[in-house]
């Protein structure tokens, strides 16, 4: 099916303009660390080429240069992990196991606390789904992302609805919940709101009934220090490619002794301490978890990542909270917007928003910012199915900010946004395999996917 999308041609659209809190700035702010295509061009489909003005840190954020510099100065040591007498092997398997110290201490734990080296957030929370007792009840909030809510599945798993009063809502369901081993899943910062959920007055709930609870840090990491000695919670989560370190590497930390008591999660070398025809007996640590050759690249990058952001936590959080306010303003004025929210509109949050504007697809909504202002947002339910159908009835944009984010972008969001509401479209868009594309569209991709 193709529709087409009459635009309104308009004069002076130019002029067009959103008042905002003040001068916008394209420029790194000082502190700050940098990332890898900051600088980035793309194409418009007027023919024009614009800054790229990133929005969409939350679903994968950009390579920090530190990272970049780091695996760059890596890689000729790349070698085997665990099994190699020869030096650049020695070499690596140092570098692997110093990142498991240093993301230990990225998110506070203590020194007995497993490290577990996963591919993302999602892989981690099944690696642990695996490791709970029989029978384990598990608690879990439907507002989350997929990967919280899905890898837990029987009759033990018990959904709630938060409400205002989300302490009240574990409780009671902690209460109804039989004796025996129990896990609550609780999320940092929402994947679609952005708003930092209390964790730990959850975890003192959870201690009460005496439950254990795992801390999803996969949206919060990359805004805030995470510190599960201080939040009391028994795991937590994290993704590389979330926390400006995109090379396949995430991590499970906490409470060993599930962990090394559960069946390996892979079965496979590495996680083997000998293998007869008979009988197979496996690695006590981490390694349990990890068969097969491990991502040291991935591993360093991730490491790399913890250690420069908590170098730099007052800056990076003064700049996000200055772009969040500039962005949360802007939308605010805008007829027709509306910006979701599961506790209301003061609760506290990271730098992600998601909104709705009234008469206008989502999708074609964020093929126009891409296609005529060079802005990355994104639309759809975020992997949240059920959060997002419930505050919209079916979809919504999300634009996310991070290290690479400027006010120049956030303004210049708000200006494309202002102008559809006020004048449409100044190209034809079509449906193409169920999303919006513009009409023969002019943009070429770069040159190295034409090799």
């Amino acid at each position: 099916m193709t529709l087409a999308i009459p635009h309104a041609r308009v004069s002076n659209a130019a002029d067009t303009r959103v008042q905002l809190a003040g001068p916008a700035s394209s420029t790194h702010p000082a502190g700050v660390p940098s990332v890898a295509g900051a600088r980035l061009t793309v194409p418009l489909v007027d023919g024009r080429h614009v800054q790229y003005a990133n929005l969409d840190h939350a679903a994968s954020a950009p390579c920090l240069d530190a990272v970049r510099e780091a695996v760059d100065e890596l890689l000729p040591w790349y070698a085997s992990v665990h099994r190699g007498a020869g030096f650049a092997s020695q070499v690596s398997t140092k570098v692997y196991e110093r990142a498991r110290e240093v993301v230990r201490d990225f998110v506070g734990a203590r020194a007995t606390a497993e490290v577990i080296f996963t591919r993302n957030t999602t892989d981690a929370l099944n690696l642990l789904a695996r490791a709970v007792p029989a029978g384990t009840s598990v608690i879990v909030f439907d507002t989350d992302h997929h990967a919280a809510i899905l890898p837990w599945r029987g009759p033990n798993v018990h959904r709630v609805t938060p409400t205002a009063n989300v302490e009240q809502d574990l409780d009671e369901a902690l209460a109804r919940t039989p004796t025996g081993p129990r896990l609550v899943v609780v999320t940092g910062a929402a994947n679609v709101t952005g708003e930092l959920w209390p964790v730990a007055r959850l975890a003192a709930v959870a201690r009460r009934h005496g439950a254990r609870i795992v801390l999803d840090a996969a949206q919060l990491a990359p805004h805030r220090p995470v510190d599960i000695t201080a939040l009391d919670v028994d795991y937590v989560v994290l993704s590389g490619h979330k926390l400006y370190a995109p090379f396949g590497a995430g991590a499970l930390v906490g409470r060993a002794d599930w962990l090394r008591a559960a069946n390996p999660y892979l079965a496979g070398g590495g996680a083997t301490r000998q293998v007869t025809a008979r009988a197979v007996s496996w690695n006590y640590g981490p390694e349990r978890h990890e068969a097969g050759s491990p991502n040291v690249v991935g591993a360093h990058a991730l490491a790399v990542a913890c250690r420069t952001l908590r170098q730099h936590w007052d800056a990076v959080i003064a700049h996000e909270e200055a772009l969040l306010d500039r962005l949360r303003t802007g939308l605010a004025a805008i007829p027709g917007v509306r910006q979701l929210s599961i506790f209301g509109d003061s609760a506290p949050r990271v730098g992600v928003v998601s909104f709705t504007v009234e008469g206008h697809d989502p999708n074609l909504v964020a093929a126009y910012l891409s296609a005529e202002h060079g802005i990355g947002v994104r639309d759809g339910a975020f992997c949240a199915h059920i959060l997002v159908r419930r505050l919209t009835g079916d979809r919504a944009l999300r634009a996310s900010l991070g290290l690479g984010s400027t006010a120049e972008h956030v303004d210049r969001l708000l200006t494309a946004l202002h102008r559809l509401v006020e004048q449409g479209t100044t190209w034809d868009y079509e449906l193409v395999d169920g999303r919006y594309a513009p009409v023969d569209d002019p943009r070429e991709l770069p040159a190295f996917l034409s090799n």
